[in-house]
Parts: C-alpha cells; sequence; structure tokens
C-alpha cells in the first residue's frame, strides 16, 4: 500500500487584500521585501489606504529579485506561512521594518512575534512549502510585464508613473472617476 502524500492547499497571495472588498479601485503591487524602494512605498501605500477608505483595496504580490536579494524569496514564503494563519498584513509590514535581517532563523523569530502560532512554520520554510506559490507570483507577474519593483497596478492597468504618493493618487483619482463615469445610467426617451 502506498502512502499518498498530504495534499496541502495554500492561500495564495491573489486572494489577499486589506481595505474594502466591494472598493471600486484595487491597487495591485508587485514587490520585493529586501528592496528598498519597495519599503519607502509600503509607507506610501499605508497612506494611500487611509485617504481612499472604503474606496481602494489593496493586494501584495510576490516577486523577489533572487539575483539581487538573496533572501527575498524565503521573505516571500514567510509571508505566505503567514498569511495561513491570517497574518499576512502583519508579517508583511514586519519584513519590510527588517529588510535588511531576513535569514530564516529571523523569519521565524518574526512570524512568532506577529502571532503565527504553527510549530513546523521552519520546517515549511525549509521545504520551500510556499515557494511555488511565490514562483507562481512572480511568473504572472512577468507576464503582465513587470520587470522591476516595485510595479503597480491600478484596476489591472499598469501604473506608468514613478510610484509616489502623488502620483498614485492621481491614478486613482482617475480610476475614481472612470468607475464613476461606468455607473451613470443612461435614459431612453420613450
Amino acid at each position: 500500500m502506498a502512502l499518498k502524500a498530504k495534499e496541502v492547499e495554500i492561500i495564495p497571495t491573489r486572494d489577499i487584500f486589506v481595505g474594502d472588498v466591494k472598493a471600486p479601485v484595487t491597487l495591485t503591487e508587485y514587490g520585493d521585501y529586501e528592496s528598498e524602494a519597495c519599503a519607502k512605498v509600503n509607507e506610501v501605500v499605508d497612506k494611500l489606504l487611509k485617504r481612499y477608505h472604503g474606496q481602494m483595496r489593496f493586494n501584495f504580490r510576490h516577486f523577489p529579485l533572487t539575483k539581487i536579494h538573496q533572501h527575498a524569496m524565503k521573505a516571500a514564503e514567510a509571508s505566505l506561512g503567514a498569511a495561513q494563519e491570517g497574518k499576512f498584513w502583519e508579517m508583511h509590514n514586519t519584513l519590510f521594518a527588517h529588510r535588511r535581517r531576513l535569514g530564516a532563523i529571523s523569519l521565524r523569530e518574526y512570524a512568532k512575534d506577529v502571532g503565527v502560532n504553527n510549530k513546523k512554520f521552519l520546517e515549511n520554510l525549509m521545504d520551500c512549502t510556499y515557494g511555488w506559490s511565490v514562483r507562481s507570483d512572480l511568473l504572472e507577474g512577468l507576464d503582465k510585464g513587470v520587470r522591476d519593483v516595485p510595479a503597480f497596478f491600478i484596476n489591472g492597468e499598469l501604473f506608468t508613473g514613478r510610484p509616489t504618493y502623488e502620483n498614485l493618487c492621481k491614478g486613482i483619482e482617475a480610476a475614481l472617476s472612470q468607475g464613476k463615469k461606468k455607473k451613470k445610467p443612461t435614459t431612453v426617451k420613450a
């Protein structure tokens, strides 16, 4: 009798959002936890979420630049490990705050700090349990034209400007006004 390996169902990042689920604008970022630019823009995203509360939701997708950031892949996997216990956003912010210390032991400590209780967290990290999910984000980003981080999409459209607070506000405002135009009912004269 052959033993069947237990399949682990993984909550993918494409299903993890912060913000109102019915928000008319979805802001998606492809990023890397070791990137200084991504860490800076994470603060911008926090401000945008406050400014557009109820109007915008945010999704972070993994795009680890492994050729220049040796810990980016494992950090992304760690965020997915935390996501399985509903702690993605806590881990996400912790990883950016500690982007210069992302070794495996540090990742385990950060997971504990944010409330992850999985005793096999480090084992899952070493076994690359979440590696395919990170790779899936990376390949999807490449298919969409992402080549560097941070890369943003507003309602599925690539944002081409510099990702400053002001520029992203303009992009979100444009998406909001475009959404309002679509919602106007047409009147037909009888």
